[in-house]
């Protein structure tokens, strides 16, 4: 199976005024076409930091980015990027914040608004299409961000915990509808979470990172059984507790390792 997202010998150093950090060290990374990935590790080990790389949006220091075989030089075109907060323009509709990124691309054609459409209806947003963010809760807000996100037909998906900031009912609920949507539409998908039992629900790996710089620790695989399911059924599926405590086990000996 082809990698579509590949980094070698990735690692970026923040330089400021007063002093230079390494936050990243080293990565090797590579995402299969349709695969869905978790990024997960303690606050400051660099998560963010590889999805900005990947999206283009910051260049290592060292090593190399390519997306499908192509060196990655700036903002990519087959990248979306859905973060933790919607970021919707509250003067603008449902219709019009969710066709926003083919307006700026000039891509406003019928074949792409149809596309949009369909997304929409996929999310269970057609009603609310000609409504404003304010007038939407935080789950339908996300659903749109997500909608604008794929507009564009991005071929990766990079999730910045888009679900922390919401009820955990609302939460469940997303989380099955948005797997769905993106395995209908093949997309392969690099998602941040710190949440351990979100990252093996939905995931067909989950990749540790350890801190100061973040490096890989581990590489978690999860088994058929549960990335045969939607995220809330996985939670009960076989070997879901067995891995749950297999990554919290390498959490607290890193958190014992100072």
């Amino acid at each position: 199976m082809q990698h579509v997202v590949s980094m070698n010998h990735v690692s970026h150093v923040y330089v400021t005024e007063r002093e230079a950090s390494l936050a990243v060290q080293n990565i090797h990374l590579q995402v299969r076409d349709g695969e869905f990935i978790s990024l997960v590790g303690p606050s400051g080990c660099g998560k963010t930091t590889l999805l900005s790389i990947i999206a283009g949006l910051i260049q290592p220091t060292e090593g190399t980015v390519q997306i499908e075989g192509k060196p990655v030089k700036g903002p990519h075109p087959k990248i979306g990027y859905m973060l933790q907060q919607d970021y919707l323009y509250p003067w603008r509709t449902i219709w019009s914040n969710a066709i926003i990124g083919l307006e700026l691309r000039k891509q406003l054609r019928p074949e792409h608004e149809q596309y949009v459409s369909h997304l929409l209806e996929e999310m269970n947003l057609s009603k609310a299409r000609d409504l404003y963010p304010h007038q939407l809760s935080g789950g339908m807000r996300q659903r749109v961000a997500l909608v604008r996100t794929m507009a564009t037909r991005p071929d990766v998906l990079l999730l910045d915990e888009p679900f922390s900031a919401l009820d955990y009912q609302t939460k469940l609920q997303l989380e099955d509808l948005i797997l769905q949507t993106i395995k209908n539409h093949k997309k392969t998908a690099i998602l941040v979470t710190h949440d351990i039992s979100e990252a093996i629900a939905m995931s067909d790996r989950v990749i540790m990172l350890g801190k100061n710089p973040g490096r890989i620790r581990k590489e978690f695989v999860v088994p058929d059984p549960i990335r045969n399911a939607l995220p809330f059924e996985a939670r009960e599926a076989t070997g879901f507790h067995e891995l749950f405590r297999e990554v919290w086990q390498e959490f607290e000996a890193m958190d014992k390792e100072g």
